[in-house]
């Protein structure tokens, strides 16, 4: 496997990344959220809910990929 510059083969790092931003992202729609139902746009808020969930989710199969890759469960979120 290459580690590139990080010292980290490829894959892991991709998966972290997109983990990391997925939730970064699932951060700052909540205020997307509060915008929208703000603004009386409830249509609005339920898609920006929508799209919060696909990146919890997207994130959530990250950590699962990453768990089953190192063979570990020590990081991540508490899975019920």
């Amino acid at each position: 496997m290459a580690t590139g510059e990080t010292g980290f083969d490829d894959v892991s790092y991709d998966l972290v990344s997109v983990q990391y931003h997925s939730l970064k992202a699932g951060h700052d729609y909540g205020q997307y959220v509060r915008d929208a139902k703000n603004a009386g746009r409830d249509d609005i808020a339920s898609f920006f809910e929508h799209v919060m969930a696909e990146d919890s989710d997207r994130a959530r199969r990250c950590h699962e990929f990453l768990k089953d890759m190192t063979g570990s469960s020590d990081a991540g979120p508490a899975m019920s």
